[in-house]
C-alpha cells in the first residue's frame, strides 16, 4: 500500500493513499504519533496517540496540529485495524512557519494588551469609587458644618433679642418709676380725666395740682 506525506510543514502535513476495495463500505482509520521509535513501539492500534476516521469516497487527509521539528509516524488502515509496516510511513516536520510564529505573537500581545486593559479598567473603577466616597464624605460634612453654624447664630440671635427685651423693660419700668417719684399724683389724676363720671361731685384739689383739676362744669364739657 503505497502511502505518501506530502506538504509538511512545521505544524501539519498531508497523508495520501490508493483506495482498497475491501474498504468500499466502511471507513479509513488515520493513526499518527509523535517520537516514533520503530526499536520500541508496536504496530498496536494503542501505540498510536490520535485516529481519525475518514470517508471511504476520499484518498487524502491533513493531519494538523503537529509539533515542529518531531518525527511522526502515521498509518492508514481500513476499519480500524491494526497496521502493518507497508501501511505506515514515518516523517518529520519542520521548523515552525514565519507566519504561524506572527500569529502566535500577535495572539500573545493581543492577550497580554486585553489583560491589561481590564486591570487598567478595574483600577479605574476603584479610582473613580473612592474619589466619589471622598467627594460625598466632604459635602456631607459641610453640610453638617453649616447646619450647626446655622443654629449658633440662630441662639445668638436668640439670646441678643431676648436681652434687649429684657433691657428694653427695664428701661421702661426704671422710667415709670422716675416718672411716679417726680409727679406722684399724676396717675391718679390721669384716672380721674379718663373717668368722667367721676366729675360729677367736686373734687378739692391738692396744692401741687389746684390748678390742672377741673371743675364740674369743666368735665361736663370734656364728656
Amino acid at each position: 500500500m503505497g502511502i505518501t506525506v506530502q506538504n509538511i510543514t512545521g505544524n501539519t502535513a498531508m497523508v495520501i493513499w490508493p483506495k482498497m476495495a475491501s474498504c468500499a463500505d466502511s471507513f479509513y482509520s488515520i493513526m499518527y504519533h509523535p517520537n516514533w521509535n520503530s526499536m520500541l513501539s508496536s504496530y498496536s492500534r494503542k501505540s498510536f496517540q490520535k485516529e481519525e476516521r475518514v470517508p471511504t469516497s476520499r484518498s487524502s487527509f491533513v493531519v494538523e496540529n503537529l509539533t515542529p521539528l518531531t518525527t511522526y509516524i502515521v498509518c492508514v488502515t481500513c476499519q480500524s485495524a491494526n497496521p502493518s509496516s507497508d501501511q505506515c510511513r514515518v516523517f518529520n516536520t519542520l521548523e515552525r512557519d514565519p507566519a504561524s510564529a506572527s500569529n502566535t505573537k500577535k495572539e500573545l500581545a493581543l492577550g497580554i494588551w486585553l489583560t491589561s486593559s481590564v486591570l487598567l479598567l478595574i483600577i479605574a473603577a476603584i479610582l473613580l469609587y473612592g474619589c466619589l466616597h471622598l467627594l460625598c464624605r466632604r459635602r456631607h460634612e459641610r453640610l453638617q458644618g453649616r447646619n450647626g453654624t446655622s443654629k449658633q447664630d440662630h441662639g445668638k440671635v436668640w439670646t441678643k433679642s431676648a436681652a434687649y427685651a429684657s433691657e428694653e423693660l427695664s428701661r421702661q419700668s426704671q422710667l415709670m418709676q422716675d416718672t411716679q417719684e417726680k409727679h406722684p399724683g399724676g396717675i391718679q389724676l390721669a384716672t380721674i380725666i379718663e373717668n368722667p363720671s367721676a366729675c360729677k361731685e367736686p373734687i378739692t384739689p391738692t396744692s401741687k395740682s389746684r390748678e390742672r383739676v377741673p371743675t364740674t362744669g369743666q368735665c361736663s364739657a370734656i364728656s
